[in-house]
């Protein structure tokens, strides 16, 4: 990254750590020093760890993988949610579901039971239920719509995880790990970095500082979906010159073979004339 991207980082405030009586030892690599009390963290690391997630992140978005969003924490909330629909991927901003990678089969069903509420309501079924049971099944829709109408779109379990705050979605890294799905996150100073597989040191705490590295890696996410796109588009063009191409031979094929039969006609005629004047002399 250039150094213009490390002036906005800074501008951000992804610099700002934790108290120092916080901090986790195995971020030392990526402590540039510490004032007043509280660790300052190296941009320049941060710069170029940022520039590998973003990449290897754009691979992954190219692929046709989905990449799960998770933050649950208050300032980060909105703008994770924000940052998951301007590129179509699924979030979790509430609770995290217990089970959500391990036990995805119930989750899933779970999704389909909101699906299953919604098609009751449009044929008319919904209306049929009295009164409680109608209060029952709006308050099931929307207990279900909070935690989980942001996954809906996801059918299959995710190619990639993006964290803020891996300390308290701990719960999220473990099944994410078991499942040796591949792990993105913002690492702050009181953070372990050797449970992330792509680990960003910023401050995962200041809403500016979550925007700022949202914003460059649903760039990055973007980019990866405008390159498979492209590869669709050229592969379906692909198939239907293919198809053209194919369409001519296929037409001057029954083309050649009238040819043949019109030539081979006439000497066809002549041979019979030839047995019919040959009959008689025989008799």
């Amino acid at each position: 990254m250039a150094q213009t991207d490390v002036k906005d980082l800074l501008n951000a405030g992804v610099h700002f750590g934790h108290l120092t009586r916080k901090w986790n030892p195995n971020m030392a690599p990526y402590i540039y020093m510490e004032r007043n009390g509280i660790h300052i963290i190296n941009l320049y690391k941060t710069a170029a760890k940022l520039e590998e997630a973003t990449a290897a992140i754009q691979k992954i978005a190219s692929s046709g993988r989905k990449i799960l969003f998770v933050a649950t924490k208050k300032q980060a909330k909105d703008i994770v949610a924000s940052a998951a629909q301007n590129v179509n991927m699924p979030y979790i901003t509430e609770r995290w579901p217990g089970g959500m990678l391990t036990n995805f089969i119930t989750i899933r069903k779970a999704v389909k039971k909101m699906s299953a509420i919604d098609r009751m309501k449009k044929d008319g079924t919904f209306e049929t239920l009295s009164k409680k049971e109608k209060l029952q099944v709006d308050r099931l829709r929307a207990k279900l719509e909070k935690n989980l109408g942001s996954i809906t779109d996801m059918t299959r379990l995710p190619g990639a995880l993006f964290v803020v705050d891996i300390k308290r979605e701990h719960i999220a890294i473990k099944e994410a790990q078991k499942l040796k799905i591949p792990i993105f996150a913002m690492v702050d100073t009181n953070c372990d970095p050797r449970d992330v597989d792509f680990v960003i040191p910023a401050n995962d705490d200041a809403s500016k500082s979550i925007e700022k590295i949202l914003s460059v890696v649903s760039t990055a996410v973007g980019e990866g979906l405008k390159e498979r796109k492209k590869e669709k588009d050229d592969q379906a063009k692909g198939e239907t010159e293919a198809a053209e191409a194919a369409a001519p031979a296929e037409e001057a094929a029954p083309t050649e073979e009238a040819a043949t039969a019109a030539e081979e006609a006439p000497k066809a005629a002549a041979k019979e004339d030839n047995s019919a004047q040959e009959a008689p002399k025989k008799d």
